[in-house]
């Protein structure tokens, strides 16, 4: 699983958003490539391990010195939507990076985006977190636990192994209990009878104990 090894990752844009994330990943020992057109922007970078260049996120050398032949992920988290889903675009279709998500600020574009088969987020609401389940989907990262530490929520995205199953396979036993799921941007909890897609999150309720049953399930690829 991604969460145990380092991957190759690159963030196009260095404002608030692309530094704190490509912070955090470096500091979390993945190899980081940050790309942005402004040099002044790359002073956000305060505690960072990777590489900085400055050039645009769909240029062809630019993407040629982040290796993005080799990528694992990439992010583009520029101001402007257009250069977003561009970058996003070229990274998924001439690259063939698997895991990409793309900001958007028109969260009307959403729809479109998602058609085109790229995970998108509004600005409102991102977080590091947020991007981080797209660009890793076996992040280990629990999202609320109860006061006494016994109960978790956690999110996870489908992985491609498991898009078609039914999601009633996805209860493991009485330590993990899928409660929803959230398809398009839009969460549900009625999943009776309902199939995993592709880039479905999946709401779990597990214990302590169904953390790793959770984590097994999702990386052996079958219920």
């Amino acid at each position: 699983m991604w969460s145990d090894e380092s991957v190759h990752v690159i963030v196009i844009g260095c404002g608030r958003v692309g530094s704190e994330l490509a912070m955090e990943l470096s500091e979390e020992g993945h190899s980081v490539v940050i790309i942005d057109k402004n040099r002044d922007s790359l002073r956000r970078l305060t505690h960072y391990h990777g590489k900085t260049i400055i050039g645009s996120g769909f240029d062809r050398d630019v993407l040629f010195q982040a290796e993005a032949n080799t990528a694992d992920a990439l992010a583009a988290v520029t101001s402007g939507d257009n250069s977003n889903i561009l970058c996003a675009r070229i990274a998924r279709d001439h690259y063939n990076i698997k895991n990409v998500v793309a900001r958007i600020y028109d969260p009307a574009r959403a729809d479109i985006y998602m058609k085109l088969g790229i995970p998108t987020v509004a600005t409102s609401l991102w977080t590091t977190q947020q991007v981080k389940r797209w660009l890793m989907p076996a992040d280990d990262s629990i999202e609320w636990t109860d006061t006494g530490n016994t109960i978790h929520l956690v999110e996870r995205i489908v992985p491609d192994a498991l898009a078609g199953k039914p999601v009633t396979s996805f209860d493991v036993g009485e330590h993990v209990r899928l409660v929803g799921l959230i398809r398009g941007g839009q969460g549900r909890v009625n999943i009776e009878g309902l199939f995993a897609q592709e880039d479905d999150i999946l709401e779990f309720l597990v214990t302590s104990e169904g953390l790793s049953k959770l984590h097994s399930l999702l990386e052996v690829g079958s219920p």
